[in-house]
């Protein structure tokens, strides 16, 4: 493997290493407990979700539902994948670089699929609110299914693309054992920054769509004097996925806050892998949960249902069907 991503990579290694040897007996398994639970609580919770959506028939009828019912679907397999690479470094366990490249590629998926789906569900809202009598013949579960696809798509084949080219520049590529971070995978320093300049330009798109429909639907609401409780419903819509684009963006602050805290503490102070695991769990974890969560609790068809579930089938629920 090519030395070529320099600090990156020395950083990555160097954070995990101290991590194992300064902190196992400083509350290691507790902070792997809590980072592991909390996950798996909010993915829990996400199948729970996901379960209620399953549970009427018009919610995956629905193009609106199918789409919250893949953010769901997605999220949880992120939290799943994020959670089991981080215990993995912080147990500082070598793995096969084949198994790593499969984890980094759905991490990578997952990760950039999140806000490419709230630019659909916009979009879903859009159609819905400024165009509502065709509304049905464009937002049908198969164009929801098709552009699903492309989401798919467009988030792995960067990543593709990158395996190909590697395995043509050298073909035991995936063989041997490494530790396992994004950065040990790249070749050159140019691929690093091929991500980031893609990273940039998903979410400069997207916040444009999101905004752009935004406006949109705030334009139509004022000059349409009938459904202005629909419109103003699909505005509240709107402006939480731009909540919820802002929490994604918090994500990728993560890289360069662990960085900058390197450059400040240096790996080998107790605060660096304090603050390391705390900006772990509250700038990677905690808005992936929090996320499908808050969408979930304003919605009146939904709420009601998981409520129901969530509490195995106990109290009366009266859940409201009627989707805008």
């Amino acid at each position: 493997m090519a030395g070529s991503n320099g600090t990156t990579e020395d950083i990555s290694f160097l954070t995990y290493q101290q991590i194992y040897k300064l902190d196992l007996d400083a509350g290691l398994s507790t902070k792997t407990a809590v980072a592991v639970l909390t996950s798996l609580f909010f993915c829990f919770v996400n199948c729970v979700m996901f379960f209620t959506l399953g549970s009427k028939r018009i919610f995956y009828e629905t193009p609106r539902y199918i789409l919250f019912g893949h953010m769901l679907m997605n999220d949880s397999v992120l939290l799943l994948v994020t959670t089991i690479m981080y215990t993995v470094a912080l147990c500082f366990l070598p793995i096969p670089k084949s198994i790593c490249t499969l984890l980094v590629f759905i991490s990578h998926c997952t990760f950039r699929n999140a806000p490419l789906t709230l630019a659909l569900m916009s979009l879903e809202r859009y159609v819905a609110i400024c165009f509502p009598l065709r509304h049905c013949d464009i937002a049908t579960p198969k164009r929801t299914g098709i552009a699903l696809g492309i989401i798919w798509f467009l988030s792995s084949i960067n990543f593709i693309t990158d395996i190909i080219f590697v395995l043509v520049v050298d073909t035991s590529y995936l063989a041997g054992i490494l530790f396992c971070t994004l950065e040990k995978l790249f070749l050159f320093k140019w691929q690093l920054d091929k991500y980031q300049a893609f990273d940039v330009l998903y979410f400069v798109s997207v916040t444009v769509i999101i905004i752009f429909t935004y406006i949109s639907i705030m334009i139509t609401a004022r000059s349409v004097s009938s459904d202005k409780d629909s419109a103003k419903k699909a505005l509240k819509t709107v402006l939480l996925h731009l909540i919820q684009l802002g929490l994604c963006l918090t994500s990728f602050l993560y890289t360069i806050i662990e960085r900058t805290l390197y450059m400040m503490t240096g790996t080998s102070s107790s605060l660096f892998i304090n603050l390391i695991y705390l900006n772990y769990l509250i700038v990677l974890i905690l808005p992936r949960c929090l996320s499908p969560l808050i969408y979930g609790m304003r919605d009146e068809a939904v709420w009601p249902l998981f409520k129901y579930f969530f509490c195995c089938r106990s109290g009366r629920v009266r859940p409201s069907v009627i989707v805008h």
